[in-house]
């Protein structure tokens, strides 16, 4: 059996391929390499955007804004209205939304796994909330691919009820900046942030969760409900504060 020695080690080749000490089989190289190249492609297509991960810099993360707090104490200011074009081709006016619950997200359709289970988790949260002042708005951040007729293929993996859940496109700056100043969620093409944001009926952003964690969803769902309830006590007051006569006009 033929042998060559490299540095005081003794390396046989044979049928079985290389053997010896500190050195691996051919079969196990190949395995790692297979291993290697499995995970590559698990991750390949979806990148969540650096400033979600907690102690992770980049240069991507000087731009993007800091993920929004799980509860907003003091909502502030409403969202800068926007425009875009939802899966049906159409104009979408986020004037529309006044009024009712929203939760906004940011996503893209060629995402081979977690864009799928974000969004598997907000047709989750429309079925268990079945409530028609609640709206789902989802942008895209690969506009020049997920066109009209791809994000309504798209909806359709989710039996979404389009009524409730508005899938968007536009130019990636306008939307970069929609998920950026008012979503406060990171995006570029390609690269963005797995959260759901919550939005009140003024248009104030009132919080944030993950949407691959169940226990985040959870939580998310609760603040929608809580925010949801907010209407009759504010609907209660504005009625009351209608009809009672000023201090100087009672008699």
């Amino acid at each position: 059996m033929p042998s060559v020695d490299f540095a005081s080690r003794s390396v046989r080749v044979d049928r079985r391929g290389l053997s010896g000490p500190g050195v691996w089989s051919l079969t196990s190289v190949m395995f790692v390499m297979f291993v290697m190249f499995v995970m590559t492609v698990m991750t390949v297509g979806c990148t969540e955007a650096v400033s979600e991960r907690p102690g992770v810099g980049g240069k991507a993360s000087a731009r993007a804004p800091s993920p929004v707090a799980a509860r907003v104490e003091d909502p502030g200011e409403t969202v800068a209205e926007f425009t875009l074009t939802d899966q049906a081709g159409e104009r979408f006016d986020s004037g529309s939304l006044a009024g009712r619950v929203w939760v906004g997200s940011v996503f893209f359709a060629n995402c081979p796994g977690p864009c799928f289970r974000e969004n598997q988790a907000i047709a989750d949260i429309l079925r268990e909330i079945d409530d028609p002042r609640l709206v789902a708005v989802s942008l895209t951040c690969d506009p020049e691919n997920d066109t009209p007729e791809v994000l309504r293929r798209y909806a359709d993996r989710f039996d979404a009820d389009l009524t409730r859940w508005k899938f968007l496109t536009g130019d990636m700056a306008t939307i970069k900046r929609i998920a950026n100043d008012g979503f406060r969620l990171p995006a570029e093409v390609g690269v963005h942030s797995e959260r759901g944001v919550v939005f009140d009926r003024q248009g104030r952003l009132r919080g944030g969760y993950h949407l691959l964690q169940p226990d985040r969803v959870d939580l998310l769902k609760k603040l929608i409900r809580e925010v949801l309830a907010e209407e009759p006590a504010a609907a209660a007051a504005d009625e009351q504060s209608a009809v009672a006569p000023a201090a100087g006009d009672a008699r």
